[in-house]
């Protein structure tokens, strides 16, 4: 068994953070998860036991010792962010450009300067914006972002690749599919999740653009994905951007809602072709750089993550899935 490491997960309360260290601390690496607590740390109380976990309530955008904190750390994986166009036109271009860029900037210098080996960053798809009918988008398309989310997140991206160098923390820049799944804080304002709440909660589903492709992923494989690049080469990561995802799961609304009525025969649906503005993609988009290159592939499909859904809802396992803190912004229109 390999040593345990070093983990700092900015964003580690989240529904992709709370996934991540709940691997590394399976695997007994060390973990400190820095984190807001806007949507409060229930994900976080299962992890009280572990010995190696620690947190704290803090803004990466604010002046804080930051530096402390990341000392003789292995890798640093940055979450925080204003995640998603609604919660971005919420809060405003000045407020989204002053978390997700300058936050970011501010913690990869704080990451260099604690002497941080891997600074893994959590970009995502919606950089592409729109492709031309058929055309398969890979890590070497043009990006055009549709909204201030996007706009953020590439100027993000930017930023970190310029940093990059031989003795400064090895950047990797994953760009992700729209997540999906079960994690410890459950999000249901995420496409597949959100279906799958309107769905048991016996509503009916109002779909625009049914033939509008998304690519999909479920949150465990984005954990996978994470440590994955934390344990390669360093010369296999450092300044690279990889899809993260799987071509079986691009699918269109349409697929989408004949996989929800697997689990829900009687959910209703209206489909309605016109727009509703927004973060307008439709992309068949390639992950197989991260596969030749690093070896990974998904392991949870559509259907077997909304039977996983399914189950969490039916069961209880997720207590009163309706409180905003299973959101980072109100209901979407989908």
């Amino acid at each position: 068994m390999s040593a345990s490491k070093y983990f700092v997960i900015t964003g580690g309360a989240g529904y992709i953070g709370s996934m991540v260290a709940a691997s590394l601390l399976a695997r007994g690496d060390r973990v400190l998860v820095i984190d807001t607590l806007d949507f409060g740390g229930d994900g976080l109380l299962s992890f009280l036991p572990f010995a190696n976990f620690a947190w704290t309530k803090q803004d990466v955008t604010e002046r804080a010792p930051l530096a402390e904190l990341m000392h003789n750390a292995d890798a640093v994986i940055h979450l925080a962010a204003l995640v998603g166009f609604p919660a971005c036109n919420r809060a405003g271009r000045e407020r989204t450009w002053q978390v997700n860029v300058e936050g970011t900037q501010r913690v990869y210098e704080t990451a260099a300067q604690a002497g941080v080996d891997r600074f893994i960053f959590a970009s995502s798809y919606s950089n592409y914006g729109l492709a031309a009918d058929g055309e398969m988008v890979t890590e070497q398309s043009p990006l055009q972002p549709q909204s201030s989310y996007a706009e953020s997140k590439v100027a993000a991206e930017q930023f970190l690749l310029t940093q990059s160098s031989q003795t400064g923390p090895a950047v990797t820049c994953l760009r992700l599919a729209t997540v999906f799944g079960v994690s410890p804080r459950t999000r249901f304002d995420l496409m597949v999740n959100q279906f799958a709440w309107q769905a048991h909660q016996g509503e009916k589903l109002v779909i625009y653009q049914e033939n509008f492709r998304r690519a999909f992923v479920h949150v465990r494989d984005v954990a996978r994905a994470m440590l994955l690049v934390a344990d390669a080469p360093r010369s296999a990561v450092a300044g690279q951007i990889f899809n993260v995802g799987n071509e079986a799961l691009n699918s269109s609304k349409q697929e989408l809602v004949m996989l929800l009525q697997e689990q829900w025969p009687a959910l209703r649906v209206e489909l309605q072709d016109r727009s509703f503005g927004g973060d307008m993609r439709s992309l068949h988009v390639s992950f197989e750089k991260i596969r030749r290159e690093l070896g990974f592939t998904t392991c949870i499909d559509l259907r077997q993550g909304l039977a996983e859904l399914h189950q969490a809802l039916t069961l209880g396992w997720i207590t009163n899935p309706a409180d905003d803190r299973h959101r980072n912004h109100p209901p979407l229109l989908v």
